[in-house]
């Protein structure tokens, strides 16, 4: 999250976390490496920062399941309600 407000150092990042740093780096190397966030290097501080084209990929996915599953829960509350109007008119 705290990446969301802009670039930051490993140090600033692992800093609200009981962890020791080389633990943590395996954490950002997986995120670089994954292609979440970027690392650079600016003197002796590595600064990272969030790749959101990556995150735009997902929210795109997520819209289109959204949409999906809207669409097949209203399809299934219809039913149901079909359902029950016919057994109440019995």
């Amino acid at each position: 999250m705290r990446l969301g407000n802009g670039p930051a150092s490993i140090g600033e990042l692992a800093e609200p976390f009981d962890m020791a740093l080389p633990s943590f780096m395996r954490h950002i190397q997986f995120l670089q490496n994954s292609g979440w966030i970027n690392t650079r290097k600016e003197g002796r501080v590595r600064i990272c920062t969030l790749e959101k084209q990556q995150f735009a990929i997902v929210e795109d996915w997520l819209s289109e399941q959204r949409a999906l599953w809207n669409a097949r829960t209203d399809r299934l509350e219809q039913f149901v309600t079909s359902k029950q109007n016919k057994d109440n008119s019995r």
